[in-house]
C-alpha cells in the first residue's frame, strides 16, 4: 500500500512530504519553546526548516534529471526518513546549509554526463564545495568527486583539470575579504577547522548509539543492493551511479575524520543513500518484498526519531 502511494510523482505526494516535515520539525521544537522569545533564534529555526525542504527537493530534482528515479515520489520520502534518524539536525544550521551546498555541487557533477557546458559545471561545483567547506571544512574532500567526474567525462581537455584550482583561488579571495570585513581571526579559524578526530565516543545516551547502528545497517543494505545490481543497469547510467557511490564514501570519510563528532555529520550520506534506496525500491521485484523493505525502514526511522527526543 505504501509503495503504491509514492509510486507516482504527484503534487499531492509532495504536499504530504512537506506537511510531514513540518510535523516532525514541530514535534522536535516544542520540547523547548524558549526560542520563540528570541527573534534571531526564530529566524535560525525557520532558516533550517527552509534549507531542509530545499535539500529534499534538490535531491528529488537530481534523481529525476539524471534517470536515478522512474518519476516517483520515493526520493522525497527516503530523504525525509533518513533525516529522521538524527533529529538533532533540526538545530544544526551549519551542517544543513553545508549539505545544501554539497547537493548543489553534486547536481552539477552528476549532470556532467550530458557534456553540455562542462566547464561551467566543473567551476560551479568546485565553488559550491568551497562554500560548503566554510561551514564544515572537511566538505573540501568532495573535490575528489570533481576530479573523478572530470576523469569520467572530459579528461582530454587539460583546462578542465585547472578549473577547480581557479575556483579555489576565487573562494580564498572572497574568504579573506569576508574575514577583513568581519574582523575574523583567520589563523585561529583555520587551526580549528582543519583539526581531525577519529574517536567515536560522543554518545550521550544509548539511543544515539542505536540510531547510528540501525542507520549503518540500512546504509550497508542499500549500498550492497546497488553494487550487486550494477551490471544490470543501463550502461549510460554507470558513471552516474559510480559518482553517487563515491559521494557516499566521501561522506563516510568526513564523518570518520571530522572533529566535534556527532551523528549529525552523517547528513552528507543522506542524498546518495536516498538515490540508492530509490533505485532498490524501483527495481522489478515482488510487491510484498517492496512493502516489507519500506515498512521496516519507516519503522526504524520513526523509532530512531522518537527515542532521541
Amino acid at each position: 500500500m505504501i509503495t503504491s502511494v509514492f509510486r507516482k510523482s504527484t503534487p499531492l505526494n509532495f504536499t504530504l512530504i512537506v506537511i510531514l516535515i513540518l510535523v516532525f520539525f514541530s514535534i522536535y521544537q516544542i520540547r523547548d519553546v524558549s526560542w520563540v522569545n528570541s527573534t534571531p533564534l526564530i529566524i535560525k529555526k525557520v532558516g533550517i526548516l527552509a534549507v531542509v525542504i530545499g535539500s529534499v527537493f534538490m535531491t528529488n530534482f537530481i534523481c529525476k534529471k539524471n534517470d536515478l528515479s522512474k518519476d516517483s515520489s520515493y526520493p522525497v520520502l527516503f530523504y525525509l526518513l533518513f533525516f529522521l534518524f538524527f533529529p538533532s539536525l533540526w538545530d544544526n544550521f551549519n551542517l544543513v546549509l553545508a549539505n545544501l551546498f554539497v547537493l548543489l555541487a553534486l547536481r552539477r557533477l552528476i549532470s556532467l554526463h550530458s557534456l553540455k557546458a562542462s566547464k561551467e559545471k566543473i567551476f560551479d561545483a568546485s565553488l559550491w564545495i568551497f562554500v560548503a567547506a566554510l561551514f564544515q571544512f572537511w566538505c573540501i574532500l568532495y573535490l575528489a568527486l570533481v576530479f573523478i567526474s572530470i576523469m569520467f567525462h572530459v579528461a582530454r581537455d587539460y583546462r578542465n583539470w585547472l578549473l577547480p584550482f581557479i575556483a579555489m583561488f576565487a573562494s580564498i579571495i572572497l574568504f579573506f575579504v569576508f574575514a577583513i570585513l568581519s574582523d575574523l581571526d583567520v589563523a585561529a579559524y583555520i587551526d580549528k577547522s582543519v583539526a581531525t578526530s577519529f574517536s567515536i565516543d560522543y554518545f550521550t545516551n544509548n539511543y544515539q548509539n542505536a540510531a547510528l547502528s540501525i542507520y549503518a545497517t540500512v546504509a550497508m543494505f542499500f549500498v550492497i543492493s546497488v553494487v550487486t545490481t550494477f551490471s544490470s543497469k543501463p550502461s549510460s547510467t554507470h558513471a552516474t551511479y559510480k559518482k553517487v557511490i563515491a559521494s557516499f564514501f566521501i561522506a563516510v570519510v568526513i564523518f570518520v575524520i571530522a572533529p566535534n563528532k556527532s551523528n549529525d555529520l552523517l547528513i552528507f550520506t543522506m542524498a546518495p543513500l536516498t538515490m540508492m534506496a530509490t533505485n532498490h525500491i524501483e527495481i522489478p521485484q515482488l510487491k510484498i518484498k517492496q512493502e516489507l523493505v519500506l515498512g521496516v525502514f519507516i519503522a526504524c526511522s520513526l523509532f530512531a526519531f522518537f527515542s532521541q527526543l
